[in-house]
């Protein structure tokens, strides 16, 4: 018997709101850095660690996500040769 997870899948309206907020957000820093009191050089320097930021933070979550999924994988192996020594098992065979 095979208990499979079933995986979940994001619908098209999770995606869209994670893109208008990631959108919303950078816009909302863009004018905030722009509209700041402060002299030219104060603003490019935080709009260079904003995107410094913002790269490591993509950067981040593709790393936990392959290590998620490379987990993901080495169970599925060892599920499937758990199965196969378990299906070859005759626990009447005599020694």
């Amino acid at each position: 018997m095979s208990d499979t997870p079933v995986k979940q899948q994001n619908t098209a309206a999770y995606y869209g709101q994670a893109v208008a907020s990631f959108a919303l957000a950078v816009a909302a820093v863009t004018v905030g850095i722009v509209r700041m009191e402060a002299d030219a050089w104060v603003r490019a320097f935080l709009g260079i660690a904003v995107l410094y930021l913002t790269t490591s933070a993509f950067t981040l979550a593709k790393v936990v996500r392959d290590r998620q999924e490379a987990g993901q994988i080495t169970s599925r192996v060892d599920q499937a040769r758990l199965e196969k020594l378990l299906a070859e098992h005759d626990p009447f065979q005599k020694l």
